[in-house]
C-alpha cells in the first residue's frame, strides 16, 4: 500500500480552499462507509471531518491568515480519501494483513489535521468565542487520536507473524489460520470463498504496478507461501503433481548425510543449528548445555565465546531440512511394499518407522495419502497380531485427524467401520486405539451417517462407558454424542441401556421425534434399574405432557411408555407426585376420546399406581390414588361397564388399594357401594382372570368387615362356586383367597349347612393333605381357618363328620408343621374337639371273675377315665397332640402359645383336675406354664394364673412346682390389675407365701 499520495498545491484563493475542503471532507466521509475492515477507525476519523465541516460552515472570516492550516487540512483529507477508496477497492486479506501500516496513515493524517488547527490565529479571527472554544477542543481531540486494529485482526497479524518465523508451520495450521482470516475479515470459512478470496490476494501481490515496497513485497510473498499449504488454497491436483514431481526425481535409497549436518558435541544430526561467535556451528541444545555449565571455550578452537550471541543458521537449517524431506519420501515410498510381507517381525518395524514419519509432520502423511496408504492400513487391522493391528489403527488416526477427505478416504474401504469396530472390542489398549479413530471419524459429518450402523458397533460404546480407563470412557461418551444426531441411533442407544440421548429427544426434539421416542420407551425391555434411573433423569414430564397433547397418537404413545415405566412401585408413586392421574382418569372414562386398547393400557397403568401406593413411603408422605368417595364409585363402577381386560385391571387396582395405608376406608366404602354383591356375581363368570381378581378382591373385603353384612349376598349358590373354584382352580392365590372367604364368613348354621351338604370338609381335606402343601402355605392356613367352624363343641355332629374325614391328625401335624396362625388354628379347632371329648368317652365296662383270669386289664383314658379314641371321643390325648402342644407354649407369637393353653386347659377342667394335671406334669406342661406369668399378655397371663390356682389345690403339685412360680406371681401382685393382683395373691397364699387374711385378697 502506498505510504502517501501526492497533491498538488497551486496557490488558490482563501475562499475557495473553505469550499474545495468542505467538499473533500464531504467526498471522503462518502468514501469511508464503503470501507469493510478498518471501519471503526474510519467511522471516528469520518466523526473529526463532521463536526470540522460544521465549522468551516459557519460564518467564519476567511481571512488570509487562514490560509497555510486550509492548505494543510485539505491535503490530509485528500490523502485519507485516497486511503479510504484503496481500502475499498484492494482485496480485504491485503487490507487485512497491512491493517497496522493503515491505522499509522489515518492516525498521521489526523495528526496533521489537528496540529493544523492548532496553528489558527484564532485571537486574529473576527469569530465568536464558542467557535474558537470548538476549534481548540477539536484540535486537542485530533492530536490525541489513536486508532487500533480490532483484537480479531491484530491476533491474525500475530499468526501470521509467527508463522514466517516458525518451523513447525503445517497444513493444519494454514487451515487454522485461514479460518481466523475469514472470521475477522467477514467472509464464508466455506472452502470456495476462501479460495476466491486468495486467489484475488495472490493477483494483487503479483501485480507488479503494485510493488513499490522491497520490504511489504517479501512479506506478502511469505505469507503467500504460509496460506498455500492450506486446503482451500492449493487443489489435491497440484499438490499431487508437485509431490510425484519431486518424488520421481529422487532415488530409491535414502541419501547419506553431509558432514556439515552432524554437531561437532552431539556427533548426531543437528535439527536447530546456531552459529556462535568462533564462526563454527553447534546443535543449539548442546552449546546452551555447554554455557550453562561453566564452558564459555569454543568446543572446536578452544577460543572464548560471547555466551549472550548464538545465530540460527537459517541456510544449514533448511539444507538438513530438505535432505530429510527428501529422504522421508524415499522411506514412505519404501516402506509400503514391506507391510505386504509375511514376515511379522519385518511389518512391525516397517510400521514402527512409518509411525515415526507420520507423526514428525503433516506434510508427511499427506504424502502417505498420496501414496495411497489407507486401503493398506485398513487390510492391517484383519491381521492376527495385535501389535500390527494397534500400529495400523494409530496411524489411520494420524490421517483421518488431518482431514475431513482422509476420514472419508477410510470409511469407503471395504468393511473398515466393520474392521475398527471389531478391535473395539479386544483388549483395552487396542480398544482405545480403535476408540479415538472413531471418534475423529465421527467428526465428519459424511462418515458420521455410517459409523452407528455398523452392527455392534452402539453396543460396545455403551459398555465402554463404564470403562475403569477414564480416557476412554470420555471418548466413548463423546462418540456417542456425535451419533446421536440419528434417531435411530439414539434408538439403539437405548436398546444398550443408554438414554440420556432419548431422554434429550423425548424433552426438546420435534413432535415427530418425539412420538418416536416414546415409542422407543414402550417397546424395549427395561430392567428395573433402568426403569428408575429414567424417571430420575426427567423422563415423566415429557410423557405427561404428551398424554395431556391434543393429538390421540401422542396420547398413545405416551400411555404405553408409562405404562411400561409404572410396572416399579417406586415409579408409580412419583407419577402420582407429578400428577399422571387425571389425565389417565379422564382417559378412561371419555370413551369418544380412546380406543379399547388404549382404555386398557390406561386401565393397566392406574392399577400399577395402585400397587405403588402399598409402599411405605406413600403412607408417610400420604400419597393417594382415589381420594373421595365419588372417585372410588366412579371408578368400581367400571367393573360392570367395561371388557375382560379393563374389568380385571380395575378389580387388580382395588386389592391394591385395599392393602395400601389407606386401605381400612377403601375397604369400608366399597362395602358401603354393595360391591359385594357384583363381586359375588363374578365369582361365577367364565373368565378366569375376571374371576380370580373378584375372589382376591371378595377376600379382601370380608377380612375385617361386618360378617353379617354379607349374609345378604352369600346364598348357597355363591358357596358352591367357591368351593368349586377350590377344587378346579390352577392359581394357588385364587384358591387361597376363596378359602379365605369361607374362614370369613358369619358362623352362620344355615351357611354351615350350606358347607357340608357341598362336601366342604372334604375339600378341606383334600386341600390339607395335597401333596405340593408346602408350595400353598396360603391355602393350608386359610382351610385351617375355615375348619374351626365345623368343630364347635355345640354341634358334635359337624365334629363327628370332621374327624370321620380324618382331619384330626392332619390337624396334630399342623401343630407341628404350620404356619403360627395354622397352629394357633389347629390348636383352636383341637380344643373345641377336647370340649367334647368328657361327654364322649365310653365309660369302661365292669369286668367279672373269669374276665378277669382270661383277658388282660383293659386301660382307659388317663384323663377322661374311659375309652377314648380319635374319631369317636375326639380324644387329644390319643391323636397324640399333647406333646406339640406343650411345644407351642413357648412359642414367640402369643396368638398359637395362647391356643395351645386353651387346649391343655381343657384336659384340667372340672372333675378332671387331678387326673388332668398328672397327664400335664408327665408331659411336662406345667413349668412352660408357670413361664408365661411373665408373658407381655395380660390375657395370657390370667390363664396361666388360673390354671396354677387349680394345679396348686393339689399338694403334690404344689410341693414340686410352687417354688418357681412365687417370684412372677409376686410380680403380678405387686404391679398388675386388682382383679390380677388377687388372683396372684390366692395362688401366693396356696403357696403358704401370704396368709389368707392379706391385703391382696
Amino acid at each position: 500500500m502506498a505510504t502517501g499520495v501526492i497533491i498538488r498545491t497551486t496557490p488558490i484563493p482563501v475562499s475557495d480552499l473553505f469550499s474545495q475542503t468542505v467538499l473533500a471532507i464531504i467526498d471522503t466521509v462518502n468514501a469511508a462507509k464503503g470501507v469493510l475492515i478498518q471501519k471503526e477507525n474510519f467511522k471516528k476519523f469520518s466523526t473529526y471531518l463532521e463536526i470540522l465541516k460544521e465549522l468551516l460552515e459557519k460564518n467564519v472570516d476567511h481571512s488570509k491568515s487562514l490560509e497555510n492550516a486550509l492548505q494543510t487540512i485539505n491535503r490530509e483529507i485528500k490523502v485519507a480519501k485516497h486511503l479510504a477508496l484503496e481500502c475499498r477497492k484492494r482485496n480485504r486479506i491485503y487490507i487485512l494483513i497491512t491493517g497496522r501500516k493503515i491505522v499509522k496513515l489515518l492516525e498521521g493524517s489526523t495528526k496533521e489535521i489537528g496540529r493544523a488547527l492548532s496553528l489558527i490565529p484564532l485571537t486574529s479571527l473576527d469569530v465568536s468565542l464558542d467557535i474558537k472554544n470548538q476549534v481548540i477542543k477539536l484540535s486537542k481531540d485530533m492530536l490525541d487520536a489513536v486508532y487500533w486494529v480490532t483484537a480479531a485482526e491484530d491476533e491474525v497479524i500475530k499468526k501470521i507473524e509467527l508463522g514466517i518465523q516458525g518451523r513447525n508451520f503445517d497444513r493444519s495450521c494454514a487451515n487454522q489460520l485461514l479460518v481466523h482470516i475469514a472470521e475477522a475479515i467477514g467472509i464464508s470459512p466455506e472452502q470456495s470463498e476462501l479460495k476466491k478470496e486468495f486467489e484475488e490476494f495472490k493477483r494483487e501481490v503479483e501485480d507488479a504496478t503494485l510493488r513499490k515496497d522491497l520490504a511489504e513485497d517479501v512479506q506478502m510473498e511469505q505469507i503467500i507461501t504460509l496460506l498455500k499449504k492450506a486446503d482451500a488454497t492449493t487443489s489435491l491436483d497440484e499438490k499431487e503433481k508437485k509431490y510425484f514431481e519431486m518424488r520421481n526425481a529422487l532415488g530409491r535409497q535414502p541419501l547419506e548425510p553431509l558432514q556439515s549436518f552432524y554437531c561437532p558435541i552431539t556427533q548426531a544430526v543437528m535439527v536447530d543449528p546456531v552459529d556462535t561467535t568462533s564462526g563454527r556451528t553447534f546443535e543449539r541444545s548442546a552449546i546452551e548445555k555447554c554455557f550453562a555449565e561453566g564452558n564459555n571455550l569454543c568446543p572446536l578452537t578452544m577460543v572464548p565465546l560471547n555466551t549472550s550471541v548464538i545465530r540460527p543458521n537459517k541456510t544449514l537449517r533448511e539444507s538438513i531440512e530438505e535432505w530429510r524431506e527428501r529422504n522421508n519420501i524415499i522411506n514412505i515410498v519404501s516402506i509400503k511394499p514391506r507391510l505386504q510381507s509375511s514376515e511379522e517381525t519385518e511389518m512391525l518395524q516397517s510400521l514402527s518407522k512409518l509411525q515415526d514419519i507420520c507423526t514428525e509432520r503433516e506434510l508427511h502423511r499427506e504424502w502417505m495419502t498420496m501414496e495411497d496408504y489407507i486401503p493398506v492400513l485398513v487390510g492391517l487391522l484383519s491381521a492376527k497380531n495385535r501389535e500390527i493391528r494397534k500400529h495400523a489403527l494409530f496411524i489411520l488416526f494420524m490421517l483421518a485427524k488431518d482431514s475431513d477427505d482422509n476420514k472419508e478416504r477410510i470409511s469407503k474401504v471395504d468393511n473398515a467401520l466393520e474392521s475398527i469396530v471389531r478391535s473395539l472390542a479386544r483388549q483395552i489398549d487396542e480398544g482405545k486405539l480403535a476408540l479415538q479413530l472413531l471418534l475423529e471419524l465421527s467428526r465428519s459429518n459424511v462418515v458420521r451417517d455410517s459409523i452407528g450402523s455398523v452392527h455392534g458397533c452402539i453396543l460396545l460404546l455403551v459398555t465402554m462407558l463404564s470403562s475403569d480407563d477414564i480416557q476412554a470412557a470420555k471418548d466413548a461418551q463423546e462418540l456417542l454424542e456425535n451419533l446421536s444426531f440419528l434417531d435411530q441411533n439414539v434408538i439403539e442407544m437405548a436398546k444398550a441401556n443408554h438414554f440420556k440421548p432419548l431422554l434429550q429427544l423425548l424433552s426438546s426434539g420435534r413432535e415427530n421425534v418425539r412420538l418416536v421416542m416414546a415409542e422407543t420407551f414402550s417397546e424395549i425391555e427395561l430392567t428395573d434399574h433402568n426403569k428408575l434411573s429414567i424417571v430420575k433423569d426427567g423422563a415423566l414430564s415429557p410423557l405427561l405432557q404428551m398424554l395431556s397433547h391434543g393429538d390421540l397418537e401422542m396420547k398413545k404413545v405416551a400411555v404405553k411408555a408409562l405404562l411400561q415405566l409404572s410396572d416399579l412401585p417406586q415409579n408409580g408413586l412419583q407419577m402420582i407426585k407429578e400428577g399422571a392421574v387425571g389425565p389417565l382418569f379422564e382417559l378412561l372414562y371419555r370413551h369418544s376420546l380412546s380406543s379399547p386398547p388404549l382404555r386398557e393400557q390406561v386401565a393397566a397403568t392406574i392399577m400399577h399406581l395402585a400397587i405403588s401406593t402399598t409402599l411405605q413411603e406413600a403412607d408417610q408422605e400420604q400419597i393417594l390414588l382415589l381420594e373421595s368417595e365419588e372417585d372410588i364409585f366412579k371408578l368400581f363402577s367400571l367393573v360392570s361397564l367395561t371388557g375382560p381386560d379393563i374389568q380385571r385391571s380395575i378389580l387388580h387396582t382395588f386389592q391394591a388399594l385395599c392393602h395400601s395405608p389407606n386401605g381400612l376406608d377403601i375397604r369400608m366404602k366399597l362395602r358401603q357401594l354393595s360391591a359385594v354383591q357384583v363381586l359375588v356375581q363374578l365369582c361365577e363368570v367364565d373368565n378366569h382372570t375376571i374371576r380370580e381378581n373378584a375372589v382376591k378382591l371378595f377376600h379382601c373385603l370380608i377380612e375385617d368387615g361386618d360378617k353379617d353384612t354379607f349374609l345378604e349376598h352369600v346364598g348357597q349358590r355363591c358357596i358352591e362356586t367357591l368351593l368349586r373354584i377350590i377344587k378346579t382352580s390352577n392359581d394357588v392365590e385364587e384358591t387361597a383367597a376363596a378359602m379365605g372367604i369361607i374362614s370369613k364368613l358369619p358362623k352362620d348354621p344355615q351357611l354351615n349347612q350350606w358347607l357340608i351338604k357341598a362336601e366342604a370338609v372334604q375339600t378341606i381335606f383334600s386341600c390339607l393333605t395335597d401333596g405340593n402343601a408346602l408350595h400353598k402355605r396360603q391355602v393350608i392356613e386359610n382351610a385351617v381357618g375355615a375348619l374351626c367352624r365345623f368343630t364347635v363343641s355345640t354341634n358334635q355332629e359337624w365334629q363327628k363328620i370332621v374327624a370321620e374325614a380324618g382331619l384330626i391328625p392332619v390337624l396334630v401335624h399342623m401343630l407341628v408343621s404350620g404356619t403360627a396362625l395354622t397352629k394357633q388354628n389347629a390348636a383352636i379347632s383341637l380344643k373345641q374337639f377336647s370340649e367334647s371329648s368328657v361327654s364322649l368317652s365310653k365309660p369302661m365296662r365292669k369286668r367279672g371273675i373269669f374276665q378277669c383270669c382270661l383277658a388282660a386289664p383293659e386301660t382307659g383314658c388317663p384323663v377322661h377315665l374311659g375309652i377314648c379314641t380319635v374319631e369317636s371321643s375326639f380324644c387329644i390325648l390319643q391323636a397324640n397332640a399333647l406333646e406339640p402342644l406343650v411345644r407351642m407354649l413357648g412359642e414367640p407369637d402369643l396368638g398359637p402359645c395362647e391356643a395351645s393353653l386353651d387346649a391343655l386347659l381343657t384336659l384340667i377342667d372340672d372333675e378332671r383336675l387331678q387326673s388332668g394335671s398328672k397327664v400335664l406334669a408327665e408331659a411336662n406342661a406345667i413349668v412352660p406354664i408357670i413361664k408365661l406369668l411373665s408373658s407381655p399378655s395380660e390375657i395370657l397371663q390370667e390363664k396361666s394364673l388360673t390354671a396354677l390356682e387349680r394345679i396348686f389345690r393339689l399338694v403334690e403339685f404344689k410341693l414340686k412346682y410352687g417354688t418357681s412360680a412365687q417370684i412372677p406371681l409376686v410380680e403380678i401382685a405387686q404391679r398388675k390389675n386388682s382383679h390380677m393382683k388377687s388372683l396372684a395373691a390366692r395362688v401366693l397364699a396356696q403357696l403358704n407365701v401370704l396368709g389368707q387374711q392379706s391385703s391382696f385378697f
